[in-house]
């Protein structure tokens, strides 16, 4: 928002500048011109004076003379011409290759020869190179006998033009420079409330409720803004204290009575024969009691991690050092082979309750879960994430269920006989958030058979530098 505020000052400032600006500049060439003109005019006049006494009198050496010396000292071709444009006097060969270059001049000349004064020349512009002609004619009225013709080379006009627009545009960018200078901190003054909010609402995105804008700076508007920021924060943190809250607290209240019940169905199983409905009965309601605690279980492990909201640096050779032996343990027991091809040196942001907790959910999964005979754990780095791979050879999900996995309580339809709540990968996914990364599923490892490809969890976190 900075950037943009000071894209909509700085283009106004500059179109206030050239809207005053460039009107000055016309005016500056245009007075140029005007003068240039003027000096013309005056030499033209006094030669074509000087010209009548001559031409009356046929004494033309002292005219030929001071022709010749104008010519030599500033350059400009004069010449006195008759009625036929015929060069009478001055330096005709320069007036000649001069007058060659000049497609006006025939017209200039004509009015002159009929006794009409010339007119203020409008080529101000420094691009347009073209030479000045001014005519002046000699006699006056029918009495008219030829005219005198100056053609002036207007580089040196047009290079004080140019000088004086330069300063012009020079005195121009003084105020848009200062404009910037005081602009820039104005409007970070101006915005300050604004970007605090912008990181009371990121830290909150991440999972710290208990952050609250600064509602005593600022405009009336923004701190009404952020008093009703804060006032909605309040809530949500309160509904969400209240929500973690009734969880916790009913996991609790339900896991004594659940123990109650599971011990009084217990106690009946010495009164029950094999074989009989009643045992098949009992083993049934075993098993319920026992997936109903674990279901008590998970949602009290869920509401503590979820009050949870930080993350830390840790370095995840230290996370792999406590981890590995007992990955192998479980994978050798089960009858698979693990596999660990990580980089050393790897350093992250570790999710609240710990890296090496959601690991172990994402191997336990891998064990659990799949027909597997490879449990591989690799690692990589790129564009400052961290990507921590579990992929085995198994069956897996499909990928059309894959979306559907990171719900909480949500089982694939093969995996419903199999021990577990559908809690595990909702809960990391959500720690895996919070700390700033996410939790992909992927194809995993070819499958030996050919027939497709394993199952694979992929943990991405933020790379912590050093």
């Amino acid at each position: 928002m900075h950037r943009r505020l000071l894209v909509v000052l700085v283009p106004l400032a500059v179109l206030l500048v050239a809207a005053l600006g460039v009107p000055l500049g016309v005016t500056v060439a245009e007075r140029e011109m005007q003068e240039t003109y003027v000096d013309r005019l005056n030499d033209v006049g006094r030669f074509a004076s000087l010209a009548e006494t001559a031409l009356s009198t046929g004494r033309t050496e002292a005219l030929q003379q001071e022709l010749a010396r104008y010519h030599e000292l500033y350059g400009i071709p004069v010449a006195v011409i008759d009625k036929s444009g015929a060069v009478l006097l001055g330096p005709a060969d320069a007036y000649r290759q001069a007058a060659r270059a000049e497609p006006a001049l025939p017209r200039i000349v004509t009015a002159a020869l009929a006794g009409a004064r010339p007119e203020p020349s409008g080529q101000w512009a420094p691009w347009d190179d073209s030479a000045f002609v001014v005519a002046e004619p000699v006699g006056r009225d029918s009495e008219v006998v030829g005219a005198v013709v100056t053609i002036s080379d207007l580089a040196r006009t047009r290079s004080r033009i140019l000088l004086r627009w330069a300063q012009l545009a020079g005195l121009g960018l003084l105020p848009l420079i200062a404009l910037v200078a005081v602009a820039w901190p104005v409007s970070a003054w101006v915005l300050r409330p604004v970007r605090e909010l912008d990181a009371a609402s990121s830290r909150i995105s991440q999972g710290d409720l208990t952050i609250r804008a600064d509602a005593e700076a600022g405009p009336p508007e923004l701190r009404r803004l952020a008093g009703s920021f804060n006032t909605m924060m309040d809530a949500v943190e309160n509904a969400v204290q209240r929500q973690r809250a009734f969880v916790s607290d009913a996991s609790h209240q339900l896991r004594n009575p659940l123990t109650s019940l599971r011990l009084a169905v217990e106690s009946l199983e010495p009164h029950l024969r094999a074989g009989d409905d009643g045992r098949q009965a009992y083993d049934v309601a075993v098993d319920e009691l026992k997936a109903m605690q674990r279901m008590l279980n998970s949602l009290q492990a869920s509401a503590r991690m979820e009050s949870i909201r930080t993350a830390s640096p840790v370095d995840l050779d230290a996370v792999l050092a406590t981890r590995v032996d007992r990955w192998r343990a479980l994978t050798a027991t089960a009858g698979q082979r693990l596999a660990v091809e990580v980089p050393p040196g790897l350093r992250l942001l570790e999710p609240s309750g710990g890296l090496g907790s959601i690991l172990d959910e994402l191997i336990s999964n891998a064990l659990r879960l799949s027909d597997a005979r490879v449990v591989r754990v690799s690692a990589a780095e790129a564009g400052g994430v961290v990507a921590i791979a579990v992929r085995d050879d198994g069956q897996g999900i499909e990928p059309a269920e894959r979306e559907q996995a990171l719900r909480r309580f949500w089982r694939a339809p093969k995996h419903q006989n199999v021990t577990g709540t559908g809690l595990g990968l909702a809960i990391c996914a959500d720690l895996v958030g919070a700390a700033g990364g996410e939790l992909r599923l992927e194809d995993g490892l070819p499958r030996p058979d050919g027939t497709g490809h394993g199952f694979a969890a992929v943990v991405a976190l933020p790379l912590v530098p050093g």
